[in-house]
């Protein structure tokens, strides 16, 4: 007999909701968490972004959140980029007003001023990035003297881009005896240092990730000519229904979509220097098939939760085979099979060796040009290629 979320001690309100929007049975770091949550723990849950944290540390806040007649917010949750804000938003916004609550998402690139008159006129879950919430802390626009839960989101990310100095910054402002639940892939280094700074007693949980292997993808590495890599690009995606091409700048980035609009690719890009409602658009049209290439910085595209990525190029190639593994692994989720594709110019054959090595994959650097017909047919070009190079092995 599985759990509910009712089991769990969800408030029947809560749990019709859940129920409306077709959610029944709870992910194991929801039933590991949202007792404790509720019980007013200190919880600390290790969980990958995916896992269906967001619920694990929303239902116990919306619980345990009563309007102030002043208006003045006492639910936080800190995250990392303005991208997850508002995932979290849109889960934490219309299950919040089942309760009548108040939810604002705050974060760079918005109306600054908009924000301001939203939170004067009150306010009860505040879901911000560090450095917009003590902006309008330091303008005396927020109050978090008074808040009494605090959720820290995908805090190793937080630590990867230098924010856990603002996370305590603000954590140390918070005045009440307050519940703080954490939520990070990994509990060490700095992480575990803001734990024992800031959380009391913490219940801990732990869902064992499911670490993406190589064997779980196919793996391709072409040899390309500079002035024919766009167009080796555009091949590819051309043969899939959804492609992520990863580059190692801001500014490759954005010169990647313009030389792939011009090759005729319905393309977005994501990075942190554009404005928050390009980033938005270009999400929103990925994800619902209206544009068929996401090209990507590192750091733009932790975190992103989605599937039915046909194939992920690494248009430069990744610095370690950690990042090769995380950004290829979005071609490997949800039980789908996908291909990862390394494009290599003539200059980094021997880092791409290495990398190789630090993979476990000994594959040849298969020099390309765009008119090859291979391009058409991906994942069946690195199954034959795998199954060539198993048969080679074996004599």
């Amino acid at each position: 007999m599985s759990t509910s979320f009712q089991d769990l001690g969800v408030a029947q309100d809560l749990a019709q909701y859940l129920h409306s929007q077709g959610i029944e049975s709870p992910f194991p770091i929801q039933v590991m968490t949202i007792p404790d949550g509720l019980a007013g723990r200190d919880v600390c849950g290790k969980a990958q972004t995916g896992s269906g944290k967001t619920l694990a540390f929303s239902l116990p806040l919306i619980e345990h959140t009563v309007p102030q007649d002043d208006g003045v917010p006492t639910s936080l949750v800190l995250t990392p980029t303005r991208e997850l804000a508002n995932q979290i938003s849109k889960v934490v916004e219309p299950m919040a007003a089942v309760r009548g609550l108040r939810t604002l998402a705050v974060y760079g690139g918005t109306n600054l001023e908009k924000q301001i008159e939203t939170i004067s006129n009150g306010v009860d879950i505040i879901i911000a990035t560090p450095g917009r919430l003590i902006d309008l802390i330091d303008r005396g626009a927020l109050d978090v003297t008074r808040v009494e839960r605090v959720v820290v989101d995908e805090a190793d990310r937080m630590a990867d881009m230098g924010f856990l100095p603002q996370v305590e910054w603000v954590l140390r402002h918070i005045e009440t005896d307050h519940q703080t639940m954490l939520f990070s892939a990994t509990l060490d280094g700095a992480v575990d240092t803001v734990i024992q700074r800031h959380l009391s007693d913490p219940v801990r949980h732990e869902v064992e990730a499911k670490e993406v292997t190589v064997e779980e993808m196919g793996h391709l590495f072409l040899g390309v000519h500079h002035m024919d890599k766009v167009k080796v690009v555009a091949r590819i995606v051309d043969s899939v229904d959804k492609a992520m091409i990863f580059t190692r700048t801001k500014r490759g980035a954005d010169r990647l979509q313009r030389d792939l609009e011009r090759e005729g690719v319905a393309v977005g890009a994501i990075h942190g220097d554009l404005r928050q409602n390009h980033r938005e658009k270009a999400l929103a049209d990925f994800t619902s098939g209206r544009i068929k290439a996401l090209v990507a910085t590192d750091v733009a595209a932790r975190g992103l939760h989605i599937d039915e990525v046909g194939v992920v190029v690494h248009y430069d190639p990744p610095e370690d085979h950690k990042t090769y593994l995380h950004r290829s692994g979005r071609t490997a989720r949800a039980g789908e099979s996908g291909v990862a594709v390394t494009l290599s110019e003539w200059d980094e054959e021997m880092a791409i060796r290495l990398l190789q090595r630090r993979l476990g994959l000994q594959q040849p650097i298969i020099e390309v040009f765009s008119n090859d017909e291979r391009l058409a047919d991906l994942l069946t070009w690195a199954r034959e290629d795998e199954s060539a190079r198993r048969a080679d092995q074996k004599v």
